[in-house]
């Protein structure tokens, strides 16, 4: 039943009227009477009798007789839901989108799926990394391999991942690829096209509208396609003889479901590696702690270029903190473009060669200060903090948007504000200056840019979106590091150095491409973005969160919600006996936050515990609701 109560979170048996006999089959939608209502369900399995003793009802309705739950589907989202310590029903809801009608109504393409590509597929482009033809060689030879990829520079990712695919097809396997977002799908999307030629796969995404989405997953459902790419949403694609599963850039937070139960795409698939004795591929320019994990226990192996072919393919990086830089340029600490970043623009400009400045922040002035004491600038209204939205406006809040036009420092009186963090609009304004003429394009929130001209120009983006280059980019200026570096977050150093790599990528190798960071060389981030290491700083974080029972290196819980609410559900729960509880630390709207760690060893019994506290609760209908994540992405 779709109920989605944690005390319900189990099947229940229904008789079958005949009627519905030919209909009423594993998988299909229907309509069931619980508790006096009407309610939605999925048929999970039928049977010749029941082990129930008391009286039965019949199924209301077959909504559709379209079994639309795979079998294999069905035990992945149990499996999924017993991991996060969530519901069955929960899980369903992400696994197979809202039915549309017309188009479970439209003619079927009754053309057998097209044979498998007979060719062998081309491994030049993983030749650049030792391993890669072999896990090519494996995929087509119908195995299972599990691989950790780290990419070089201006690596043409979605080809490479468009091999591994077309030599799973070649296999007589289907696959999985769950990438971040619109732009890496379109790219990934584009290269399989190439490959694969076209109705040879689909795409998943929430962003596609009702109809298309549910047209997409009934082709993969029905097995007229052997490939699903998409975004989070394809982490539950049903695929026939699934050989391989794949996630691109795996530390990308939009991996994360924000719906119970909050399942991480990467974990997901790598469920379905274990139920579907599939091969794995998790890639991206950076590694997570998560990754290097895989790789030390060995469960993965990893594919990565020798350090000459790095050498080959990197840009030239250079940090502005280092003491050369400082004896040269005393005014590196603390200037925001320090002479050798502006010196490497200039240069790549005379070369007529784009310029990328990545800027944290997106807007004019996201935060300000008094210019006389620098206390920060906060609305009277709700304490939240004023922001000025273009040159010559007036501060706004940034949570309620009223507008402050009388502010006055509570603290001097000043009535003069301050730039406290520069965004990337006015980032552009400030190099529209410094480089004459020279034109200045934005990627951000408001605009997305896919791909620039190779000519000279300065383009100003976000993390995330920095548009693709011709030719690749003369100079990369990564700006207001401190802003990455300093955040209150166990992941800051391997968010930072995922952003910075992601950037860098898109440089032309030196001596013709250049990147620079506005950051001391002696941090371990940049020490890794230096030497195009990422295995080595995903190790080093792999350590340290071993040393202080951290994740992945511990499985830990959040319990978030009123005090009250949170005490009693913990109260509850029976724990491992070797659970610690931390805590608890302030949340937000007022609620507070425990946590809860055990080792990995001990995980299923955590989430088994937190569950049937949460059923308790719900049966007794306790008011205050409690939120519970297993392993989230932010701890504090």
């Amino acid at each position: 039943m779709d109920v989605g109560l944690a005390h319900l979170d189990r099947p229940f048996d229904y008789l079958v009227p005949a009627e519905l006999d030919e209909v009423a089959v594993p998988g299909t939608r229907v309509k069931v009477r619980f508790a006096g209502q009407l309610v939605d369900g999925w048929l999970l399995s039928r049977a010749d009798d029941s082990g129930h003793t008391g009286r039965l009802a019949y199924l209301e309705k077959v909504v559709s007789p379209e079994p639309v739950l795979a079998p294999e589907i069905a035990r992945l989202a149990r499996a999924v839901a017993d991991r996060y310590a969530g519901s069955l029903a929960d899980v369903l809801r992400l696994a197979v989108p809202p039915r549309h009608a017309r188009v479970e109504k439209e003619p079927r393409d009754e053309q057998p799926t097209p044979a498998a590509p007979t060719r062998a597929v081309d491994p030049r482009g993983w030749r650049d990394y030792p391993t890669g033809p072999a896990m090519l060689r494996a995929l087509a030879d119908g195995r299972a391999p599990r691989a950790v990829w780290s990419a070089l520079p201006g690596e043409d990712w979605a080809a490479r991942y468009a091999d591994a695919v077309a030599a799973t097809v070649a296999g007589g396997r289907g696959a999985v690829v769950v990438v971040p977002d619109a732009r890496d799908l379109d790219r990934l999307d584009a290269a399989l096209t190439t490959v694969l030629g076209p109705g040879r796969h689909v795409s998943l995404s929430a962003a596609l509208g009702p109809a298309r989405r549910y047209r997409a997953f009934l082709a993969a459902r029905r097995g007229q396609v052997p490939v699903v790419i998409g975004t989070r949403a394809a982490m539950f694609a049903p695929v026939a003889r699934l050989g391989l599963v794949a996630i691109w850039d795996d530390g990308d937070d939009l991996h994360s479901e924000p719906r119970a139960p909050y399942p991480h795409a990467r974990d997901v698939l790598l469920t379905r590696v274990h139920l579907a004795e599939a091969g794995a591929l998790v890639g991206g320019y950076a590694r997570t702690a998560e990754g290097q994990l895989l790789v030390e226990t060995g469960w993965a192996r990893e594919v990565v270029a020798d350090r000459s072919t790095v050498r080959a393919r990197v840009p030239a990086i250079a940090p502005t903190g280092d003491d050369p830089q400082l004896a040269r340029d005393p005014g590196a600490a603390t200037a925001r473009l320090p002479s050798l970043a502006w010196t490497a623009a200039r240069d790549a400009l005379r070369q007529d060669l784009p310029v990328l400045v990545q800027v944290p922040r997106r807007g004019y002035l996201p935060s300000i200060s008094c210019a006389e004491c620098r206390t920060p600038a906060r609305c009277v209204h709700c304490a939240g903090p004023l922001a000025l939205p273009a040159a010559g406006g007036t501060p706004a809040c940034r949570w309620c948007a009223r507008v402050a036009a009388a502010y006055a420092c509570p603290q001097c009186g000043g009535r003069r504000l301050r730039a406290a963090v520069t965004g990337a609009r006015r980032t552009a304004e400030e190099l529209g200056r410094a480089f004459p003429g020279v034109p200045v394009r934005t990627s951000g929130r408001e605009e997305v840019l896919t791909d620039v001209p190779g000519g000279a120009a300065l383009v100003v983006a976000t993390p995330g979106a920095e548009p693709v280059a011709e030719g690749g980019y003369g100079a990369v200026l990564l700006l207001d590091s401190w802003a990455l570096l300093t955040r209150a977050d166990l992941r800051a150093g391997e968010e930072a150095l995922r952003r910075w790599l992601a950037a860098a990528a898109l440089a032309r190798p030196a001596p013709a491409g250049r990147v620079v960071v506005v950051a001391d060389g002696a941090l371990a981030p940049v020490q890794a973005l230096l030497r195009w290491d990422a295995g080595w700083f995903a190790g080093r974080e792999l350590a340290e969160r071993r040393e202080l029972g951290f994740p992945p290196a511990v499985r830990m819980a959040s319990v978030t919600g009123p005090a009250e609410a949170v005490a009693d559900l913990l109260t509850a729960a029976r724990l491992p006996e070797d659970a610690e509880v931390l805590g608890p630390v302030p949340a937000e709207e007022g609620r507070e936050r425990m946590l809860v760690r055990v080792p990995r060893a001990r995980a299923g019994a955590l989430a088994e515990a937190l569950h049937s506290a949460a059923g308790a609760r719900a049966a007794r209908k306790a008011a205050d609701p409690v939120r519970l994540q297993v392993d989230p992405l932010s701890l504090f």
